[in-house]
């Protein structure tokens, strides 16, 4: 779905990615982690084609939707109207579906999407993204301020989606263990470079993932 190889990409005379290689096969739910500034949005503004690479190249096996970080709402509009701009060029622009997805913004949807709260606003900009019935969604902090019972239940709805429809997924997290524990897969990404990948699982014991990503140093870290 996503083949990305020896990709950089540059603002200026700061290099924001590295070299970087990563796979995303239909159907997978796959995480980037890494800390603030490691080029994780970098990464998806260059696969959705917002800002231009270097070098490398970038094959898309499908349409991808990208829900951009801090929601990125219309904020004067409807929900209802913020919904269907998402799916602009789609044939099928009844956000019905998407109300049964997420029942809670479903009594808001003529409310302005500025006046909800951070995970209703997360809901409808998740849904903005699957309004335009995309094979894969890239999200980018989707646990971004918002509490842990919000991300358990974004989490949860999306891997629905993709056990039901088959989405794929790429997860942007900071927060190493909303990706974990969601994803089958992981990158981890450091200043613009991947340093580690493999099994959620498999990384989320690893001494080097836990010590820098999950808060809980481990002897012999490094």
């Amino acid at each position: 779905m996503i083949h990305v190889d020896d990709l950089s990409v540059r603002y200026a005379a700061a290099t924001a990615l590295d070299g970087v290689s990563l796979r995303v096969a239909r159907g997978e739910k796959v995480a980037l982690i890494g800390a603030n500034g490691a080029g994780k949005s970098t990464l998806l503004n260059a696969l959705s084609g917002m800002i231009p690479k270097a070098s490398g190249t970038i094959r898309l096996g499908g349409q991808l939707a990208h829900v951009p970080e801090g929601r990125q709402l219309f904020a004067d509009l409807s929900v209802d109207d913020n919904l269907r701009l998402g799916a602009f060029r789609a044939r099928d622009r009844n956000p019905a579906w998407i109300y049964e997805l997420f029942p809670e913004v479903a009594r808001l949807r003529q409310q302005r999407a500025g006046s909800l709260s951070g995970g209703q606003q997360q809901m409808v900009a998740i849904g903005r993204g699957l309004m335009a019935r995309p094979d894969v969604i890239a999200i980018d902090e989707m646990s971004l301020g918002l509490a842990p019972l919000i991300v358990q239940q974004l989490a949860q709805r999306l891997s629905e989606l993709n056990a039901k429809r088959g989405l794929t997924l790429l997860l942007v997290e900071q927060s190493a263990r909303v990706a974990l524990s969601l994803c089958d897969r992981a990158y981890v990404l450091e200043t613009g470079r991947i340093v580690a990948q493999g099994l959620a699982a498999e990384l989320a014991d690893s001494p080097f993932v836990v010590a820098a990503y999950l808060g809980a140093p481990v002897e012999g870290a490094p």
